[in-house]
């Protein structure tokens, strides 16, 4: 489990297909210091993604992403340099300081527009129609593994304001219009609208 506070940038750092090149070993380079006390078969998030280390070094650590994953995230236009949103499982204990986030991406949004706010930015996104179910306004919505309060829904599209410190320590900052971000809807909603169906 996570809580969508990004804690580090990584950066891809090789491409290795595997799985007859269905499947491939990302190598993801991490901040000095980051990775101290990880083990082999941790779990990591990577732009919302829960992916399991498969080796180990110093400030760096691989992991293998299935064509299934590939498919269904923005795994698959990774590229050697790209930059990604990090952050290490939740130990009990731990501050939740965002919300209760799984790793599991539901779906792709796209990028619609970025309107500078003040001091923040309202970033506004398009959801699949399969989704917009699920998120409300003053909800919580993760968008490459950030964790984000909504703040307006339009149809399957919604907003949200990004503040300064969150754009500066995050990949968000690098966002823009026609990108496409990787979704984990509120796990509350989700179970919320599933016992809705059994009572309906």
């Amino acid at each position: 489990m996570f809580t969508g506070i990004i804690t580090a940038i990584g950066t891809v750092a090789a491409i290795e297909p595997i799985g007859a090149g269905q499947d491939m070993r990302l190598a993801i380079d991490t901040p000095e210091g980051w990775l101290s006390g990880a083990e082999i078969g941790a779990s990591i998030a990577c732009s919302g993604c829960c992916l399991t280390v498969v080796t180990l070094e110093s400030n760096r650590f691989s992991v293998d992403v299935s064509a299934e994953s590939l498919s269904r995230t923005t795994l698959g236009g990774w590229r050697p340099g790209s930059r990604i949103n990090l952050e290490r499982a939740l130990k009990m204990g731990d501050e939740m300081g965002g919300h209760v986030v799984s790793g599991h991406v539901d779906g792709l949004a796209e990028v619609l527009s970025e309107t500078p706010e003040n001091g923040s930015t309202r970033w506004l996104f398009q959801l699949p129609g399969s989704l917009a179910r699920f998120v409300a306004p003053k909800g919580s919505i993760t968008v490459d593994g950030v964790s984000l309060t909504v703040n307006e829904v339009e149809g399957a599209s919604f907003g949200v304001n990004v503040i300064p410190h969150t754009t500066s320590v995050t990949t968000l900052g690098e966002l823009a219009a026609g990108r496409r971000v990787n979704i984990e809807i509120d796990m509350l909603a989700r179970y919320v609208a599933r016992l809705r169906e059994f009572n309906s």
